[in-house]
C-alpha cells in the first residue's frame, strides 16, 4: 500500500533505517552489535541513534537521509500538529545505549537555557565542534531510560534525611568532609543542597585530591565495617579508583543509587544531576546532544553552567510506572509533549499502532512486520504521521513517538 503527497515522492507507510552508531568510550564493545547481528568492530559501541539530529541522522533504505526528507515536507512527515508546536523537526530522538562503564556527572537544559547558551556560543564564535563547546543544538533535553539488561544509575539527589545518615559515619573517618556535613545538617532543604553541591564542585584543585582520596578510604572503611548504604559507597570507591581527583566522586554520596530491572524506566527533566554507571536500555529523549558535565569524564567539564541548570530538589528516583493500553502493550508517559515510548509484545495477532504523529519502530527480538515491511530483530523503521501500520509476527517492538 502506498500514498501519494503533493510534491513529494511516493512514500510507503514504514520505511528502513539505518542508524549511526556513536563510539563513545565507556560504551559496550558487544551489547549493540548483538542486537544489530553484525560482528563487534572491536573498539567501543555506546549509542545507537535513530532519528534526524542534525550530527548525525539516520539514512533511509530509499536514499537520503531522515533529516533531509523531514525538511522537504515537514507537515507531510511529522502532522500539521508536530510542526505547529515544535517547528519544521523531528522533536525526538531514539536510542539504545549500552554502557560498560559510566558515562560523566552531566545535566541537561531547559529550554529556554538552551536557546540562550546556544546563541551566546554561536555569539562568541565557538566552534560547533570544539570541544570546549557546551551547547551543540538550541533545545532541551528530557529523556526516558527504560532497561533492556539490569541497568545501574545515580540519578536525583536524595531525600536529605537519608544522605545526613549515611554521612554520619564517614565524617569520623573523613573530617575534611565535616563542613559540608554539617552546612546540609543547619540547613536541610534544596538551600543548603545547592550550597554543599556548589562548595563541592569548586574546591580549590590543590585540595581536590586530598579530599576524594580521604572519602574513598572512608567509605571502602565503612564497606568493611557493615553500612546500610552498600551500593552507594562502593560505587564512591569504584569511581575514585577510575577517577582519581574527581571531585564528581564525592558529588555521588549525594544522588539516588538505583537499579532498573528490564522493563523499569525513570524519567530525568531538565536539570537532574545524573550518571549512567551500567547496563543496556532503550532511551527516547528530545532531539538534542546538549551534555552539561561536572566530572568523572576526560571531556569538557563546565562547572558554572552546569550549577546553573541543576534542578538540586531532592527526593526519591524519578521512576515511571508503564501504563497499559491492550493486550501486550504498555506506554511510557512522561509529562513532555516531545516524546513517549511503547512497547509492544507481539504474539502473531495483528497490532495497530497509531497514526497521528510520526514513528520509529525498534525491532528489539524475534522477527516482525510493519504492513508488509520485515522488521528482525535489531531492524527499525520510520513511519510518516498519518500512516497506519499494524505489527504482526513475534517478538517484542519499542515505538518511540510524540506525546501530544
Amino acid at each position: 500500500m502506498q500514498s501519494t503527497r503533493v510534491g513529494t515522492p511516493i512514500t510507503a507507510p514504514a520505511e528502513l533505517l539505518d542508524n549511526p552508531v556513536r563510539p563513545y568510550a565507556w560504551g559496550s564493545p558487544t551489547a549493540i552489535p548483538e542486537l544489530l547481528g553484525v560482528p563487534p568492530s572491536g573498539g567501543p559501541q555506546a549509542e545507537l541513534w535513530m532519528g534526524a539530529h542534525p550530527a548525525e541522522p539516520s539514512r533511509l533504505r530509499s536514499g537520503g537521509t531522515l533529516l533531509e526528507r523531514i525538511g522537504a515536507d515537514p507537515a507531510g512527515e511529522l502532522s500539521p500538529a508536530v510542526v505547529e508546536q515544535f517547528g519544521p523537526r523531528l522533536p525526538f530522538l531514539l536510542k539504545v545505549i549500552a554502557a560498560a562503564r559510566p558515562l560523566s556527572l552531566q545535566a541537561h537544559p531547559d529550554l529556554a537555557r538552551a536557546r540562550e547558551g546556544y546563541a551566546e556560543e554561536e555569539r562568541r564564535g565557538v566552534p560547533l565542534g570544539s570541544p570546549e563547546r557546551s551547547y551543540v543544538d538550541p533545545n532541551h533535553k528530557p529523556e526516558l531510560v527504560c532497561a533492556l539488561t539490569p541497568f545501574e544509575a545515580l540519578c536525583g539527589f536524595r531525600a536529605i534525611p537519608d544522605t545526613l545518615r549515611l554521612l554520619a559515619p564517614l565524617v569520623a573517618a573523613a573530617p575534611v568532609l565535616r563542613p559540608h556535613r554539617d552546612a546540609l545538617a543547619a540547613r536541610p532543604d534544596r538551600h543548603g543542597l545547592r550550597e554543599v553541591v556548589t562548595g563541592l564542585l569548586t574546591v580549590p584543585a590543590d585540595r581536590r585530591r586530598s579530599l576524594v582520596d580521604a572519602v574513598v578510604a572512608a567509605s571502602a572503611a565503612g564497606l568493611a565495617a557493615g553500612t546500610d548504604f552498600p551500593a552507594e559507597l562502593a560505587t564512591v570507591v569504584a569511581l575514585g579508583e577510575a577517577y582519581p581527583g574527581d571531585l564528581g566522586v564525592v558529588i555521588t554520596l549525594l544522588l539516588n543509587r538505583l537499579r532498573l530491572e528490564p522493563g523499569e524506566a525513570m524519567f530525568l527533566a531538565a536539570g537532574n544531576l545524573h550518571c549512567y554507571l551500567s547496563g543496556t536500555a532503550v532511551e527516547v529523549l528530545a532531539n538534542s546532544d546538549n551534555v552539561l558535565r561536572g566530572g568523572l569524564t576526560p571531556k569538557h567539564v563546565d562547572v558554572p553552567e552546569l550549577l546553573r541548570v541543576i534542578d538540586v530538589a531532592d527526593g526519591p528516583p524519578p521512576l515511571v510506572s508503564p501504563v497499559t493500553e491492550g493486550p501486550g502493550q504498555t506506554a511510557y508517559v512522561p509529562a513532555v509533549p516531545d516524546f513517549r515510548l511503547d512497547r509492544v509484545e507481539l504474539a502473531g495477532g495483528p497490532v495497530p499502532l497509531p497514526a497521528g504523529g510520526p514513528q520509529i519502530v525498534l525491532a528489539l527480538s524475534g522477527s516482525a512486520e510493519l504492513s508488509g515491511l520485515e522488521l528482525p530483530r535489531g531492524a527499525s523503521a520510520w513511519v510518516p504521521a498519518g500512516h497506519p501500520v499494524v505489527a504482526t509476527g513475534t517478538g517484542v517492538l519499542v515505538r518511540a513517538t510524540t506525546n501530544l
